[in-house]
């Protein structure tokens, strides 16, 4: 489905804080809190709400992971975008969290799922709205300066777009219904999982200083990627993310790996004795950018 016409006016969504929080504080979460988020290694359950059915979106991450980013990087009230929203995860975290936010995709049926899981409006008065739109044109929706973290997992270059070989799966369970699969997002052109790593990184630059003024001044930007294999080579998409943004004016504060090794099952031997090989399935990293206070006026073109 093409992706909505921008409107004529900027979606009408709450940002600012509504707690008593002193003006310097980066969030709401006491010292307890943020010190056990300072650990460079973050963990994390599923839970009843979260989607796990590869069928139904095939690379959704927890909404305990959203809710962690959100509780450190904003306070309530304040607005978070997602510009790669899928299943509306992030939406649903902010909601809980007592936040504002916009969630954007290029493929309706991602939008509906959003939808699906915000069925119950807040009585907070915040707002979190999914919108069927591409990356690209999020700027015509949202007033500049006005979201405080930037949350997201975006597309893994052409990575999905082949069959699924469960080749980390022990021998018995390789041929699940999984098997010979292609997890692929959508065969749209517009479509950022289409594109080869050349192509996406050029990509991820132009979609992210688009969005850059859409930042406030010092805001956070957290994106959820993992590195992957390919015909026997590893391909690190997470370093081509860190120069795309790079280059687009961010600042690459930390990164922090999430830690996947409680919730990956059934996980069989592959390349012994030979050829030893880390499995991507059991760890992700969460790049954490923040938007400088000066920036080059040739980055936010």
């Amino acid at each position: 489905m093409p992706s909505a016409a921008p409107p004529a006016t900027f979606l009408d969504l709450p940002w600012e804080r509504t707690c008593a929080c002193p003006a310097k504080h980066l969030s709401c979460i006491p010292p307890k809190e943020w010190m056990k988020s300072q650990l460079g290694v973050w963990r994390f359950a599923y839970e009843k709400r979260d989607v796990r059915d590869k069928r139904v979106h095939p690379a959704a991450f927890p909404i305990a992971l959203a809710r962690r980013a959100i509780d450190l990087f904003t306070h309530r009230g304040e607005l978070v975008l997602d510009p790669f929203a899928g299943s509306g995860t992030t939406l649903v975290a902010a909601r809980d969290a007592g936040r504002n936010a916009a969630g954007f995709d290029l493929q309706n049926r991602y939008v509906k799922l959003c939808e699906e899981r915000l069925n119950v409006e807040p009585e907070d008065g915040t707002a979190q709205r999914p919108v069927c739109a591409d990356a690209r044109s999020i700027p015509a929706f949202l007033e500049p300066g006005r979201v405080k973290l930037l949350l997201t997992s975006p597309p893994y270059a052409n990575l999905l777009n082949r069959p699924r070989k469960n080749k980390s799966r022990r021998t018995y369970d390789r041929r699940n219904a999984q098997l010979g699969k292609v997890e692929q997002y959508s065969q749209d052109a517009r479509d950022l999982g289409t594109l080869d790593e050349a192509a996406y990184g050029a990509a991820m630059e132009s979609v992210f200083r688009g969005l850059l003024p859409l930042l406030q001044p010092k805001a956070h930007c957290v994106v959820n990627v993992p590195d992957m294999w390919w015909n026997d080579r590893r391909v690190t998409l997470h370093i081509v993310i860190v120069e795309a943004l790079r280059r687009a004016g961010y600042e690459l504060r930390n990164i922090i790996i999430w830690d996947r090794t409680n919730i990956v099952n059934r996980v069989g031997i592959f390349g012994w004795p030979s050829n030893y090989i880390t499995m991507g399935v059991t760890f992700e990293y969460l790049l954490d950018f923040r938007r400088p206070v000066t920036n080059n006026s040739q980055n936010l073109l």
